[in-house]
C-alpha cells in the first residue's frame, strides 16, 4: 500500500526558481474528499493518480504514468477549470522541495510541499517558506477547482 506524507507551506515573495521549471496540467475526474482522481500532463507526460482522504498529513496515493495522449483526452473529461502551474525543484537538506507557482484562476498562489518517510521525520525548513497550511483544505489542488485562488476575499 503507497501512503504519501506531505508538509505543505506558502512560499515567501521575493523566492526565485533557479531553473525554467515544468509545466502542468491537471484535472480532477473525481474531487471528492473521500476520494481524488486525478489526470495531469506533466512536461511531456500524462499520469493518472488515485489518492485517499487526508488523515493528517497523510494518505494513501497510487500514481501510474499513462500515455500523454491518453491523459489529454482524459483531460477533456475532468471537472473544470483545470489546474495550471509550473514547478520548481528545491533541495534542501536532503529533501526535495516542489516549488509551485500556479497560473489561471489560481495565479498569485504559490505553496512548496515537502514529502517525508515519516510524519515524525525531521527537516530543514528553507527561509523562504513560510506559514504552513498542510491542514488547510483551501490549498488541495483538487479543491481549487471549486473554490480558485482569483476568488477568495481573505489571501494570505
Amino acid at each position: 500500500m503507497a501512503a504519501e506524507i506531505e508538509r505543505k507551506f506558502l512560499v515567501k515573495a521575493g523566492w526565485q526558481p533557479q531553473d525554467e521549471g515544468v509545466r502542468i496540467a491537471q484535472g480532477y475526474l473525481s474531487s471528492v474528499p473521500e476520494r481524488t482522481v486525478r489526470v495531469r500532463i506533466k512536461g511531456d507526460k500524462g499520469f493518472l493518480t488515485v489518492k485517499g482522504r487526508n488523515e493528517g498529513i497523510r494518505r494513501l496515493e497510487f500514481e501510474y504514468e499513462i500515455p500523454c495522449a491518453d491523459a489529454e483526452a482524459l483531460l477533456k473529461l475532468c471537472e473544470q477549470p483545470l489546474i495550471e502551474k509550473t514547478r520548481y525543484l528545491e533541495e534542501v537538506g536532503g529533501f526535495t522541495w516542489e516549488v509551485d507557482f500556479f497560473a489561471g484562476d489560481n495565479v498569485g498562489l504559490r505553496v512548496a510541499e515537502i514529502e517525508l518517510p515519516a510524519e515524525d521525520t525531521p527537516f530543514e525548513k528553507p527561509e523562504w517558506a513560510g506559514q504552513e497550511v498542510s491542514g488547510d483544505a483551501r490549498y488541495y489542488n483538487s479543491s481549487l477547482i471549486a473554490h480558485p485562488y482569483c476568488l477568495w476575499k481573505t489571501r494570505p
